[in-house]
């Protein structure tokens, strides 16, 4: 991604994160009717009371399983258009499998956003003229285009598969969804390091850092001469985390700006599972 596109993304997100949804509940009373003090001797002709028929509970809460929680995933979207498949609001949301995370990853490597995405980014890089040694015209552009597309590709799958079954790490992000503003940024910012291990706890994130650096590195076999080198590869990569602390603030707080603007709010946790885990 050419930096005048990194600079506009990080506006872009950054606007995003100054919303938070307020929640409001009301308590809920009960009324009792009166007894009888009197009472009336049984009559022959009386049949027995029956007891009343009570009316069916609901189930006892279930915590869903990985595959229902990846299905709920793959409808959130920002705006009907951009995916958010990587973050889930479900706490205690349980692990994915190795099969499960390659769906994850697939699923955004073939979005059509991906492939739009891409085709903006080497717009603005034909329009500012990146990778110079591309050249311009159709063929300027299409190199530019597949740069962008493997750039992406690389990303996801290092990042969001290879690492993640490797060492054995969750790669979504957990929204918090609610308590004080700061506090969620700071999750946000701490996610893209600290993972969540598939048997509980948290490690260092070992797949975003070298799912980064493993992807600017493999960008050196196609990026032109200029653009290629250890120094280069470093700077590629800290701007690659930089930018996935933005986009976690953009998933952390996109649903309450959604919620607000459109005054609609999204299903993303099961209805009887909390949105995340509150800080105090």
């Amino acid at each position: 991604m050419t930096l005048p596109t990194r600079i506009a993304v990080a506006v872009v997100l950054s606007l995003f994160s100054l919303a938070a949804l307020a929640q409001q509940t009301a308590p809920s009373g009960s009324t009792s009717s009166p007894s009888s003090t009197t009472s009336q001797p049984p009559q022959a002709d009386q049949q027995p009371s029956q007891p009343k028929p009570q009316p069916a509970t609901a189930n006892p809460e279930r915590p869903l399983s990985g595959a229902e929680v990846l299905k709920q995933e793959e409808h959130q979207r920002a705006l009907g258009v951009v995916p958010m498949f990587g973050m889930t609001s479900v706490k205690n949301a349980p692990p994915l499998s190795s099969g499960q995370k390659a769906e994850l990853m697939a699923r955004t490597m073939y979005d059509p956003f991906t492939f739009f995405a891409a085709g903006l980014t080497a717009g603005v890089g034909q329009a500012t003229n990146s990778f110079a040694e591309y050249g311009q015209g159709a063929s300027g552009y299409g190199k530019r285009y597949g740069a962008a597309l493997a750039d992406g590709a690389d990303s996801n799958l290092w990042s969001n598969f290879v690492y993640p079954v490797l060492f054995k790490q969750d790669p979504r992000y957990f929204r918090v969804g609610e308590g004080p503003i700061k506090l969620r940024i700071y999750s946000a910012f701490k996610q893209e390091f600290v993972a969540r291990k598939d048997s509980g706890g948290h490690t260092f994130h070992f797949s975003n850092v070298l799912g980064a650096f493993t992807a600017g590195t493999i960008s050196n076999t196609y990026y032109p001469q200029d653009d290629r080198g250890v120094g280069l590869t470093v700077s590629r990569a800290s701007i690659s985390l930089g930018y996935g602390c933005l986009g976690d603030i953009f998933l952390e707080f996109w649903p309450d700006i959604q919620a607000k603007l459109f005054h609609k709010h999204e299903s993303q946790a099961h209805p009887s599972e909390p949105q995340g885990d509150a800080p105090k």
